[in-house]
């Protein structure tokens, strides 16, 4: 039935047009709570615009501060000798390539269930930088192995573990951008990420469960940290630089995300817009 130019669109009971095809419905704000605010692009950006300069700042900050401490003021380890600097570096990036993929599955999570279209942007560039995080962290594992252990690497359960995630990383950066298909490629990518969080705690707890040659944990035991504290201290803080400066990156390359699908949906529209000319 045609309508009536001015009036408001007729409503249709789905339940007496079993013809019509239904469409999806549109993810509620309930839902997805708060988050769906910041599902808008333009608020994205305008909000990251104010917070990018902060962070990165803060990031650069931390990071002096604690690479002059670590590097420079910290004593030298009484087993490992100058060798424990590397861990400045090494032990920052093992949480972040742990807590980095718990972001992804999170993300993945928003994706799938409420089809958060940041959700998926920030997946996408999330990958590539856990990957290098990830990498970072066994290339200095291996730099700190050589002197500890008399190898660069050795086929136990923290490392076999770490490399497993490591691959996952990889995997998750390949598989979003195999498909033409954005949308298809996102929810693949989605699936991955939340079949492979289950390696996280494996990362975490191997040391516990095997007999592994790496050390358990020295700084998150309950009773007491297992180093001295003119090693924890910039320790912490060198993880906090690197925190913020791997939140910064994620957001610049997100937002570098929105404004390159912005522009080409705007060449896109001026394309159709001339092809509709020139027809």
């Amino acid at each position: 039935m045609l309508q009536p130019e001015g009036k408001r669109p007729y409503t249709v009971d789905v339940e007496t047009a079993p013809n019509m095809a239904k469409l999806p419905p549109a993810p509620s704000r309930e839902a997805g709570g708060s988050l769906h605010r910041f599902a808008n692009p333009g608020r994205f950006l305008r909000l990251t615009d104010n917070w990018l300069p902060w962070l990165s700042g803060a990031a650069l900050l931390v990071l002096g501060i604690g690479a002059v401490w670590g590097l420079a003021v910290a004593p030298p380890d009484w087993q490992q000798g100058e060798t424990v600097r590397i861990m400045f570096v090494h032990v920052p990036m093992a949480w972040l390539a742990m807590g980095g993929y718990m972001g992804l599955a999170i993300l993945s999570v928003m994706s799938l269930i409420w089809r958060h279209p940041l959700a998926d942007l920030t997946a996408r560039e999330l990958s590539p930088i856990g990957a290098a995080v990830t990498a970072l962290c066994l290339l200095t594992g291996s730099l700190w192995g050589r002197p500890m252990w008399g190898t660069w690497w050795v086929w136990d359960a923290r490392l076999t573990s770490v490399l497993v995630l490591f691959f996952l990383w990889l995997g998750h950066a390949a598989l979003v951008r195999a498909f033409d298909d954005a949308e298809r490629g996102a929810r693949m990518g989605a699936i991955l990420a939340l079949v492979g969080v289950v390696n996280v705690p494996i990362v975490k707890f191997s040391v516990d469960w095997w007999n592994t040659l790496h050390q358990p944990a020295s700084v998150t035991r309950i009773n007491a940290p297992g180093m001295h504290v003119d090693i924890l201290y910039p320790l912490l803080v060198c993880a906090l630089g690197f925190t913020l400066a791997f939140a910064a990156i994620v957001l610049a390359a997100t937002r570098a995300a929105v404004m390159e699908r912005r522009v080409r949906a705007l060449q896109m529209a001026a394309a159709r817009r001339a092809d509709a000319a020139e027809a």
